[in-house]
């Protein structure tokens, strides 16, 4: 049972809303520069929401599957952070 449900769901319309207006100030022909600034917001928001998503399975899930032997589990987080950090 994830707890960050809503908190999460709540970041990804605010990136998404976000990215909108990204989308729109290359639409206007706005600097460059100020598109940089506005992407690397974006990309922070996005990592920020990520860490919240694997602090959260591994407070529940892993520690779960810690409990019950599940070394699937505990394979498939080391996957998914290989894929993430690269």
């Amino acid at each position: 049972h994830h707890t960050e449900t809503k908190r999460v769901l709540n970041r990804l319309s605010r990136i998404t809303g976000h990215v909108e207006a990204v989308k729109r100030m290359i639409e206007d022909g706005r600097d460059c520069s100020d598109v940089l600034v506005q992407l690397a917001a974006v990309h922070s928001a996005v990592a920020s929401v990520s860490r919240v998503i694997l602090k959260d399975h591994i407070d529940h899930c892993i520690v779960d599957a810690i409990r019950e032997h599940d070394a699937d589990a505990v394979e498939n987080l080391k996957k998914a952070i290989n894929t993430f950090v690269k």
